[in-house]
């Protein structure tokens, strides 16, 4: 289409400064002709574009011209080039290709109030490969295999669909088909190995929102409650949203978790930090365990 054309015209013009309007029009497959009366066109619109004879010649715009001409307040565009910024976060390219175009053409330079890395603050080494090339499974349809690390410390192999890459609670997750399960479910990236891309390709794709539409159901969550040292009050505020603190400056949390086991494991993530008050089954459990690994000193 012409005004497809026109657009692209000008976005060459600013990156080549100066071009000839055989090589626009062997770029475009049309006529020398019709890019002479895209320029026609472009000036008519306000554009200051001209054409020059001779040696070294060409079609070109003038030097300090910017798209500023949008429909686009100065606000507009630094949210557009701010949001860009944070999203280039997940691309896998470092060139920021795409992050310098729309500079150059809004005129903007780099909004510099916002820097974003959802990697850790640790070191993973499989984090960067295995987002890579769940990416390239999702986009390119390839059925996927990997060793996925269960909640109970099993390891066990699964063969998955892969339908999205999903950023929840600080972590990255991958959302798919489990053949294993016959049902759709989130693994964390965190918890796969030896992740393969197979051959196979698959024909299933999710336009919907996952998260949207997840709603948390407190009946099937166990009501717990913790006693959390005021030493531990960096990650109280990181992980805990309902805590009231006592007067000795401690922490009385409440959460809602799945089953015993996690209970349990949560507490002892806290070492000597933490006390479950509730459930106590919970509390029965812990004792068991702490028991238990005393004797293994002993």
């Amino acid at each position: 289409m012409q005004i497809n054309r026109l657009f692209e015209i000008v976005y060459i013009l600013l990156e080549n400064k100066i071009v000839k309007a055989g090589e626009l029009a062997e770029h475009f497959e049309v006529s020398v002709r019709t890019i002479y009366r895209d320029v026609e066109t472009l000036s008519q619109a306000g554009i200051p574009i001209y054409m020059s004879k001779g040696k070294g010649g060409g079609i070109s715009l003038m030097p300090d011209f910017i798209l500023d001409k949008a429909v686009l307040t100065e606000q507009e565009k630094g949210e557009i080039l701010s949001s860009l910024k944070a999203v280039s976060a997940l691309s896998l390219s470092e060139s920021g290709s795409a992050l310098n175009k729309l500079n150059s053409m809004l005129g903007k330079q780099n909004d510099d109030w916002i820097e974003v890395d959802f990697s850790s603050w640790g070191y993973f080494e499989n984090d960067e490969n295995y987002f890579s090339k769940i990416k390239k499974a999702i986009v390119e349809k390839h059925v996927i295999t990997f060793m996925y690390s269960s909640s109970k410390g099993e390891k066990i192999l699964r063969t998955v669909l892969p339908l999205k890459l999903v950023f929840k609670g600080a972590a990255w997750y991958l959302y798919g088909y489990c053949r294993l399960r016959e049902d759709y479910r989130f693994f964390k990236i965190r918890r796969i190995s030896e992740l393969s891309l197979s051959e196979e390709i698959f024909d299933m794709c999710i336009t919907e929102s996952i998260l949207g539409k997840k709603h948390f159901d407190v009946s099937k969550y166990i009501k717990t409650k913790f006693k959390i040292s005021s030493e531990m009050a960096f990650r109280v505020y990181d992980e805990i949203s309902k805590f009231k603190i006592d007067e000795n400056g401690d922490f009385i949390c409440e959460l809602f978790l799945p089953d015993i086991n996690t209970i349990c494991t949560y507490a002892a993530s806290f070492g000597e930090y933490c006390k479950i008050l509730l459930p106590e089954q919970a509390v029965k459990e812990m004792k068991k365990r702490l028991k238990k690994a005393l004797q293994n000193y002993i």
